[in-house]
């Protein structure tokens, strides 16, 4: 159910970060090699990217497959950045919401993806958007269980939480509310980077001396300081910094 990947480091085109490595996020739209749950990323992709002084993130987004969209290669070889988060999409249920259901998820200067899906959406679910401020339900930008886990996620960030709060709260809520829901989540403000790792695979390869962190779905070389994150936990990263800490689940 999708494939993400974030970063932080010095600037890079976006070709060499998503389409230039043998297994690729590109690549991985069509042939991922860890994906737990469906085969084919197809119904839809997004980049995010920060540029320099500008706290503010681009987004380019499309509901087709990113093989087939002429304009990404074109950006892919001379857009430049220091942070970048990307995502190709295996829609969890046909819908007709389009591009606007594709990761990233974007307010202010963040940039949020989901990897997975809450089961038994929506009756599961009903509970915490009850919960949600009415304007946030209805500026949800689709119809889908990642608009919804975004919008749980990004009330916390506008309250003030950091970048790992935001998204093992949410993460531990709807675990509680939908067992058995695949939670691998992906945040990032242009400076760090927040995961985690609940339902499916998430890798990190972090470089201190280069001052660069990737935090991926599955590694897209075969570098071998690629870790894999253990399943229930929470990763944060900076440039030269990875932290992983146990997830657990509420108890009622």
């Amino acid at each position: 159910m999708c494939r993400h990947l974030a970063y932080v480091g010095p600037e890079v085109t976006l070709g060499r970060l998503l389409s230039e490595p043998e297994h690729s996020l590109v690549r991985q739209s069509w042939e991922p090699r860890r994906q737990q749950h469906g085969t084919v990323n197809a119904d839809g992709f997004g980049i995010g990217w920060y540029a320099e002084g500008d706290p503010v993130p681009a987004r380019y987004r499309r509901a087709g497959p990113i093989w087939g969209d002429l304009t990404f290669t074109d950006l892919a070889r001379v857009v430049r950045s220091g942070a970048v988060l990307a995502a190709v999409r295996d829609a969890t249920l046909a819908g007709a919401d389009g591009e606007a259901a594709a990761a990233p998820f974007t307010d202010g200067p963040w940039l949020f993806s989901h990897n997975g899906a809450v089961r038994n959406w929506p009756e599961s679910a009903a509970p915490l958007a009850a919960a949600l401020p009415p304007k946030d339900l209805l500026q949800l930008a689709a119809r889908t269980d990642s608009a919804l886990v975004w919008a749980l996620v990004r009330r916390r960030l506008r309250a003030g939480d950091d970048l790992g709060t935001a998204l093992a709260e949410p993460v531990r809520e709807l675990s509680s509310a939908a067992p058995g829901s695949r939670l691998n989540l992906l945040l990032t403000d242009g400076a760090a980077i927040a995961a985690t790792a609940w339902g499916d695979s998430l890798w990190y390869l972090t470089d201190p001396g280069g001052g660069r962190t990737v935090v991926a779905s599955e590694p897209y070389d075969d570098d071998t300081r690629w870790c894999e994150v253990p399943d229930r936990t929470l990763l944060t990263a900076t440039r030269t910094r990875v932290r992983l800490t146990p997830l657990k689940e509420n108890r009622t």
